[in-house]
């Protein structure tokens, strides 16, 4: 009962880093991502980047550099949310 516990614990203790991670991400202007690319990125992240998290810069760059490995859906969000950015960026 101990070990299902304990391994109960530590599976909602990375739940709850990633989905603060996430939502973190979308806080900070040069990281801001759309509720659809957490949404379609969690899973990649926990797979490609789980070492990262808690640091959203450093989780960003492993998704960036795993772009290739990411799922459709996640590649697909992150592109648009880059391109809306760099937009946001350039209008400035």
């Amino acid at each position: 009962m101990t070990a299902f516990f304990m391994n109960t614990v530590r599976n909602v203790s990375v739940v709850l880093a990633v989905a603060a991670s996430l939502s973190a991400v979308t806080s900070t202007a040069s990281y801001a991502f759309s509720e659809d690319a957490r949404s379609q990125c969690t899973g990649d992240a926990f797979r490609l980047c789980s070492s990262e998290i808690p640091n959203i810069p450093k989780i960003t760059a492993c998704m960036v550099k795993n772009r290739s490995s990411l799922s459709t859906g996640c590649r697909t969000v992150m592109d648009r949310d880059f391109a809306a950015q760099k937009s946001k960026v350039a209008a400035q």
